[in-house]
């Protein structure tokens, strides 16, 4: 079992490597292998509206979101941590996953996602509710935690001492290890749901 996470930090062993850190160790120790990429100090611009993914089913734009396209459909789980940027996700990150999530048409059902949001004071619910939003129109079950999945710091270092941050992050990689597990037991005995061909309207007709 594997889980692919996402950290949207531009800072190498900044505060939201801390938090994804101490979840990541907890999903080893449940026998979990976790591959991070840092994606927010990479060059990744937005999606064009071009639809050469529709007919390819990758994007017509050659860089690492097609190679993380790869990983992420091999995976079982997917976190995507960010700080908050004006009570948002960074914006390098949410390019990606714009066009991620967009260009990739393998079924993304029941593979687990998690996202970590991690700030000096505020905006990290609103954060938490921006990427989630990804996993919830892709058929992922969210792992939860025992608050929302948020770490508070401002200097480098200070998410360690988020006590309190610190038990979240370990609670969720717990109930993500036991959700990735379960699913695949419910996999081998029942398989995936079926899966209607999909409708979609607009609010013209």
């Amino acid at each position: 079992m594997k889980v692919l996470m996402l950290n949207g930090s531009p800072r190498k062993g900044g505060n939201t490597s801390i938090a994804l850190g101490e979840v990541e160790r907890i999903l080893v120790e449940e026998g979990i292998e976790v591959e991070t990429i840092q994606v927010g100090n990479m060059e990744i611009k937005g999606c064009k509206g071009c639809l050469y993914c529709k007919e390819h089913g990758r994007c017509v734009m050659d860089d690492v979101v097609n190679e993380i396209a790869a990983k992420l459909e091999k995976a079982d789980g997917l976190v995507v941590g960010s700080p908050v940027y004006y009570a948002s996700a960074n914006g390098t990150l949410v390019c990606l996953l714009d066009r991620l999530f967009y260009s990739s048409k393998f079924n993304k059902t029941m593979k687990v996602g998690a996202s970590v949001a991690v700030a000096r004071r505020g905006g990290c619910s609103a954060t938490f509710d921006e990427l989630n939003k990804y996993f919830t129109i892709s058929g992922m079950p969210i792992a939860s935690s025992q608050y929302w999945n948020s770490v508070h710091g401002r200097l480098p270092g200070d998410a360690a001492k988020d006590e309190e941050g610190m038990q979240t992050m370990r609670t969720l990689g717990r109930n993500m290890a036991f959700l990735i597990k379960s699913i695949a037991l419910g996999k081998e005995k029942y398989g995936l749901p079926e899966k209607e061909a999909g409708i979609m309207t607009s609010f013209i007709r």
